[in-house]
């Protein structure tokens, strides 16, 4: 338990680039008291609406949070949303000059109406596809002026169009080839768009989806997936998060469970984001793939027992270490 709060003390002012899917998630806060006479669906009594960042961004708020200083890269769009995630990222001290403004693309916008601590509904505001070339160049010339100043890269890649395979592929080599380390959330189906990386942290579904599809590997045969799977991607580590059931890191020395932490679960959203933010963060300060992961899972515990976009502070970390002291 020294050791874990050890590392954790180290988190502060390790230094990261985040590249991926900018988002802005706004919660319309409410309550429940008639049914619509117009249609069969309840109506909503708003109370309150509230907006944080997300995708991208919330890896970016958690490692803030934890102390680390943060560069963005990404995409918004010229409009109130946008303006709104620049201002959140700048109260936050995140260094957003890697983000840029696409005319030509809304902001993801993702909007949950919650009632009685229970998501109603989701509407989201997205564009359909990649970005284009314009923008992608952009990118690749604000991320050769980002790296020197990071010592870790994490893409977070939500399939909004921005971590398309020539992005991806570039930040990983440029990355890995000045001996940082790089982690990816991955959505992709085909686990090659994130070659080269240290770690990829893919759900239980993800990790599924890129083993049959497109390994023809039944995920069920899990030490034939994981390996097929490392060796597709060239990664050190996999870091399969499974819900109520926990983690499972896949490494070269081999694998091993970590059960799930969480006493009560009220919101998953952003618990992806906490994940690779503290298991990142805890390889940079020294901690073991297998260490990084407990602390990846004691924070992610307490993420998921808040309602809405969350991170989890140091505080709260040390807390979630000393009670699995006691148990």
């Amino acid at each position: 338990m020294a050791q874990l709060k050890d590392i954790v003390d180290r988190f502060e002012g390790r230094r990261f680039l985040v590249v991926g899917d900018v988002i802005l998630d706004r919660f319309i806060w409410g309550q429940v008291k008639r049914i619509s006479p117009e249609a069969p669906v309840p109506v909503i009594e708003v109370e309150r609406i509230s907006d944080h960042l997300g995708g991208a961004a919330n890896v970016a708020v958690n490692l803030a949070h934890l102390g680390a200083k943060v560069s963005l890269l990404g995409v918004v769009g010229s409009d109130r949303s946008g303006r709104t995630v620049l201002r959140r990222l700048g109260q936050m001290g995140i260094k957003c000059s890697g983000v840029v403004t696409d005319e030509n693309r809304p902001t993801t916008l993702k909007s949950r109406v919650v009632a009685r601590q229970q998501q109603v509904c989701r509407t989201d505001r997205e564009a359909g596809g990649p970005i284009c070339g314009t923008v992608l160049g952009t990118l690749l010339e604000k991320f050769s002026d980002s790296l020197a100043n990071s010592e870790g890269v994490i893409i977070s890649d939500y399939a909004k169009g921005v971590v398309v395979t020539e992005l991806s592929q570039h930040v990983i080599q440029e990355a890995v080839g000045c001996g940082k380390f790089v982690a990816v959330d991955p959505k992709a189906r085909d686990f090659s768009k994130y070659q080269g990386a240290t770690v990829i942290t893919p759900n239980q579904a993800e990790f599924e989806t890129a083993t049959r599809d497109a390994l023809q590997v039944a995920p069920s045969d899990s030490t034939l997936a994981h390996r097929a799977l490392l060796d597709r991607t060239s990664s050190q580590a996999l870091l399969v998060t499974r819900g109520e059931l926990g983690m499972l890191l896949y490494h070269a020395g081999g694998s091993k469970s970590i059960r799930a932490s969480a006493r009560e679960v009220f919101d998953v959203t952003g618990a992806g984001d906490t994940v690779i933010s503290v298991f990142s963060l805890s390889v940079l300060s020294g901690a073991s793939f297998y260490d990084a992961a407990v602390l990846a899972n004691l924070a992610a515990g307490v993420v998921v027992g808040k309602l809405g976009t969350a991170s989890a502070g140091k505080a709260e970390i040390l807390g979630a270490i000393e009670a699995l002291s006691v148990e």
